[in-house]
């Protein structure tokens, strides 16, 4: 087997080597089922039922068999296990100490399932050349350079990545993690740490908390939000739709009137123009264009050119000088007191 070129059918040919190792039958079915070696991963209650043992007795069961084959991988491991554990070397080694399982099955295939990840998985935790970090609520499960030590090491690194993020309330640049003194880590290091996270999220060059819409959008809304806010300027919402469908959100192929009907229904996007919106937090605020001249009429509290009126409605408002002196001749609430000049009428 050339290590250079493992895939997914040499991947199960280090497994069945290292399953076929046990000289127990039941043993080799309980690793056989829980790590889809079959084709089909199976939880513990459901090998549970198939044994006639409890849930915890299997979990026991995985457990010490893990133990066996690991030292028997460290004493005495199959040619094809060596091939396995060389190519692993060279990933952990060029991502700088730590990998995700996901990021190591889609090196041997584009697109890796579930059983392909379960497989590595596997594998990865017999090995006596590396460390594991289990998946739980907080971190991916992910291989680890033997030199750091899980528990002492790895995690509580992670979680100051983390912390820091979380005390600072905004995404960050990888130059700005890294450059905290509380991290101080190398640039590389950082980045695959973070990728091992369940509570990092990372769009744009950006890194920041899971829950936080603009690393993490997790719907049309959202979406909208983040290509608006990266764009920095106002957009059409056909562009905005067109956007969403390039970029690599999940589930990105969406239509442009559901793009159309979330603006409407969301505060933070305002309408300044003919099918043109903006974010609010830019500084527009809601409403027409006879609305916007009244504001701007109240705050001065005196007359004004229709030309400053003009210059300050487009400010917040993308239309033409024609629909603003429409509105300001046609409408009731507005009365010229000098040449083009306009003042509100009093209630």
């Amino acid at each position: 087997m050339n290590q250079e070129n493992l895939n997914n059918s040499d991947i199960l040919k280090v497994v069945t080597d290292v399953i076929e190792s046990l000289d127990k039958d039941r043993e080799r079915e309980i690793i056989s089922r829980r790590f889809g070696i079959n084709e089909r991963k199976e939880t513990l209650e459901q090998i549970g039922e198939i044994l006639g043992i409890t849930r915890e007795r299997v979990r026991q069961l995985e457990k010490i068999i893990i133990i066996k084959l690991k030292d028997q991988a460290s004493k005495k491991p199959s040619d094809t296990l060596i091939d396995f554990e060389s190519k692993l070397s060279e990933i952990i080694t060029k991502e700088h100490g730590i990998a995700r399982i996901l990021k190591i099955a889609s090196i041997f295939s584009p697109k890796p399932t579930k059983i392909d990840q379960s497989r590595i998985m596997f594998l990865c935790q017999i090995s006596s050349k590396f460390n594991f970090l289990p998946d739980d609520d907080n971190y991916y499960a992910s291989v680890v350079d033997q030199k750091y030590d899980v528990a002492k090491d790895i995690k509580p690194l992670i979680d100051s990545i983390v912390t820091y993020i979380q005390n600072s309330g905004k995404p960050l640049t990888i130059d700005q993690i890294t450059s905290a003194k509380t991290i101080s880590l190398d640039k590389k290091f950082v980045q695959s740490l973070t990728s091992s996270s369940k509570l990092i999220s990372t769009l744009n060059g950006l890194w920041g908390l899971n829950k936080w819409p603009t690393v993490n959008p997790k719907n049309i809304r959202d979406k909208i939000y983040v290509t608006l806010k990266n764009n920095g300027k106002h957009m059409h919402f056909s562009e905005i739709a067109e956007q969403i469908r390039k970029s690599d959100f999940k589930r990105n192929n969406v239509t442009t009137q559901a793009i159309h009907n979330e603006l409407i229904k969301d505060k933070r996007f305002i309408l300044i123009g003919r099918g043109i919106y903006a974010l609010k937090e830019w500084g527009y605020s809601r409403g027409t264009v006879s609305d916007i001249i009244t504001e701007i009429l109240k705050e001065a509290n005196k007359p004004l050119h229709k030309d400053e009126i003009v210059k300050m409605v487009l400010k917040s408002r993308f239309v033409k000088e024609t629909t603003i002196l429409l509105n300001l001749q046609g409408k009731s609430r507005f009365k010229r007191v000098a040449k083009a000049t306009y003042a509100l009428v009093e209630d």
